[in-house]
């Protein structure tokens, strides 16, 4: 089941991305703050594997994920898009 990334919304910290999917991805909301955590959930494993993604929360219709602040959004934005949309 892939989820398609209908928008993508800037949050108060700048280190953070909200993507409104078309459909829900989680009845509760679940949090992982590293790779480790993230290990045997399908999406979020995959998305820790982008180069620079700190932590990763869904809930409902989105997920939002927090970046290093080294790392690019130009370089993540389109990365996270094709997981969702393999997942």
């Amino acid at each position: 089941m892939s989820f398609a990334v209908k928008e993508i919304q800037p949050t108060p910290n700048p280190n953070a991305a909200k993507f409104i999917l078309d459909r829900k991805i989680a009845d509760q909301p679940i949090s992982f703050f590293n790779a480790d955590q993230a290990a045997g959930h399908p999406v979020a494993a995959r998305l820790f594997c982008i180069n620079g993604v700190s932590n990763v929360m869904l809930l409902g219709d989105f997920v939002t994920i927090g970046k290093r602040p080294q790392a690019s959004w130009a370089e993540i934005k389109g990365k996270v898009a094709a997981v969702l949309a393999s997942s």
